[in-house]
């Protein structure tokens, strides 16, 4: 039965009422905390399909013998890139970047994160393929309701369109540790130059301005290799 917070109790009756409430409150509280996990997910989910240039709104059913069969195949094309990016560690913030490169035709920078560009190629015509999909997909749509979709072929053809909304959701440049750590280790020198230019190209995360690259760069493997955050990264 559904509680109320509202009932009325009869006078004196203080401690059911007080019961009552807090029996009530707990509810509210779990049912909040029961569809959280699910209202995350699909959050994140949306998230991750706007960094590959597809639409965050659409949803894609499983389809049978594709990789993921009973998964989504644009999840399991998200979970196969997150994955590879691990198990060649590579700097996540730079490879979605490049990934809009890609999307434009220029994978060089985006190989040249990888150790195995084979299995990025792999993965690369996989993701073609759906982006393919969705164009098609959206251009039936367009001539069924008479809309106007210019610039969005329904072929692969590389478009600046998909690789600007890719860029548009994925920085260019973060507040790396190590760039924190030259601007703290400066500050407490009393030379506060550093943080400034630090706090200066933060201020254009999704910019591409070839005089912050430096900023822009992961740190070197002999400063990551033992370095430890009180986070744990």
């Amino acid at each position: 039965a559904t509680l109320s917070c509202t009932a009325w109790s009869p006078p004196g009756d203080w401690m059911a009422a007080a019961t009552s409430r807090m029996a009530c409150a707990v509810a509210e509280a779990t049912a909040v905390l029961e569809a959280f996990p699910a209202a995350f997910d699909a959050a994140l989910r949306a998230g991750q399909r706007a960094k590959l240039g597809l639409d965050p709104a659409a949803s894609t059913p499983g389809q049978g013998g594709e990789e993921g069969q009973g998964q989504a195949p644009v999840d399991a094309l998200i979970d196969d890139w997150l994955g590879m990016l691990q198990r060649q560690e590579v700097d996540f913030t730079l490879a979605w970047r490049h990934l809009a490169d890609a999307a434009e035709g220029h994978e060089a920078p985006l190989k040249s994160l990888f150790s195995d560009t084979d299995v990025l190629a792999a993965w690369l015509g996989r993701w073609r393929v759906q982006c393919e999909r969705e164009d098609a997909l959206a251009v039936a749509g367009a001539l069924t309701t008479g809309q106007d979709l210019p610039g969005r072929p329904s072929t692969g053809t590389p478009m600046p369109q998909r690789a600007a909304a890719m860029r548009a959701v994925s920085p260019w440049l973060i507040p790396r540790n190590h760039r924190v750590e030259e601007a703290l280790e400066a500050a407490s020198q009393g030379d506060g130059g550093p943080f400034e230019r630090l706090l200066q190209a933060l201020q254009q995360p999704y910019g591409s301005d070839a005089g912050l690259c430096s900023y822009a760069a992961a740190a070197p493997r002999s400063v990551t290799e033992n370095y430890r955050t009180f986070c744990g990264t």
